[in-house]
């Protein structure tokens, strides 16, 4: 069955990691034998050629650029200057792709129904075919003004999520604390007048209360799992999840394994320990699915190449193509064959046809 999935730091991985994503997953783990400076080095799950064999023909995929802040967890550039630059580099990549015809960014709507027109067509074998993209941008940390979004958007942005891990330019994240910033207000202001979509993944409860107030646009949850299931600030409360399905949003479930069961300990846990597997996401699809009364919030943000590999993924789960998996999985759980295909594609079309231009 086609899957669009949510999230993924495909430009990431190939600028910051060094990753030729065009060459099969076992191949990118042969080049990275012996290198120790990423936890993920040798172990990665996602390339264009997965992509394919998966039948995943649109993605959600990231630019990022963090500004180092006082208490900011991860590494992050000087100056909001430094970071507009990466991810410059970043969108370069995806520009590359697309000339190459690996990738097309998609920027309307007429493009995505032309790309769901060529995944359709059985005749021309997935490993030939284009994969769709669609830009966001994940931590608004390299917009040097609020404004810049604006220039993003002329270059193919279609979503942005304010925030990513800690203290941010425009919202506080994960483990962090804290209301929008003057600058992030004004930032979710242009977001609603020029149609900019707003994820709220990564929004810390005190920003993420304060974007659901002020923003009434088009909004989503790239990659977000169920807190009442795995208690963390990083994941969704009941009352978060009631208000996407009051609006009508999508959630994607995200298969970092920290996320998906509880009391991993990051280095630690092992998937194998943790009885950790592809099945482990059903009780959070389930969970949203009972709240709503149907199967039209859910979908999928697999976020697997975040930053972490097999470590810290399902470990039946070898190459992001394994997602597939789910299909039996749901269909094992009692989800219908129409369910199926919200969850896996129809939702987050749905979405997008709302986010895209004419």
């Amino acid at each position: 069955m086609f899957l669009i999935d949510a999230h993924l730091d495909l430009s990431m991985n190939a600028m910051e990691w060094n990753r030729d994503l065009r060459m099969p997953v076992h191949h990118i783990r042969a080049t990275e034998t012996g290198l120790t400076d990423k936890p993920d080095r040798g172990k990665g799950t996602v390339s264009l050629p997965a992509l394919r064999s998966g039948n995943i023909g649109l993605v959600v995929a990231t630019l990022i650029g963090r500004v180092q802040l006082p208490g900011q967890p991860l590494p992050g550039w000087a100056s909001p200057e430094q970071a507009w630059a990466q991810i410059q580099g970043q969108l370069a990549w995806y520009q590359a792709m697309e000339a190459a015809g690996e990738l097309t960014i998609i920027r309307n709507q007429q493009q995505l129904q032309e790309l769901l027109t060529v995944w359709a067509t059985d005749t021309i074998p997935n490993q030939q075919k284009v994969i769709g993209v669609i830009i966001s941008l994940e931590g608004a940390d390299a917009l040097i003004t609020p404004e810049h979004a604006l220039l993003l958007q002329q270059q193919g942005l279609i979503s942005i999520g304010p925030a990513h891990y800690g203290p941010g330019r425009y919202a506080n994240g994960t483990d962090a604390t804290g209301h929008l910033t003057e600058n992030g207000k004004a930032l979710l202001q242009i977001m609603q007048d020029h149609h900019i979509v707003l994820d709220i993944t990564h929004l810390c409860d005190d920003a993420l209360s304060d974007a659901l107030t002020l923003y009434n646009g088009t909004l989503w949850a790239s990659h977000h799992n169920c807190r009442v299931l795995v208690p963390h600030n990083r994941q969704m409360s009941d009352a978060v999840i009631h208000e996407m399905i009051t609006r009508n949003s999508v959630i994607g479930m995200a298969f970092d394994a920290w996320m998906m069961v509880s009391g991993w300990q990051r280095g630690i846990s092992t998937s194998q320990q943790m009885h950790c597997n592809i099945a482990a996401i059903i009780p959070h699809i389930d969970h949203i699915c009972q709240i709503a009364g149907n199967s039209l919030h859910v979908g999928i943000g697999s976020d697997l190449d975040g930053a972490f590999g097999t470590e810290q993924s399902p470990y039946d789960l070898d190459t992001i193509a394994d997602l597939q998996q789910l299909s039996y999985l749901l269909e094992q759980k009692g989800y219908t064959a129409s369910d199926i295909e919200n969850i896996f594609h129809k939702n987050w079309l749905r979405m997008f046809q709302l986010a895209l231009p004419k």
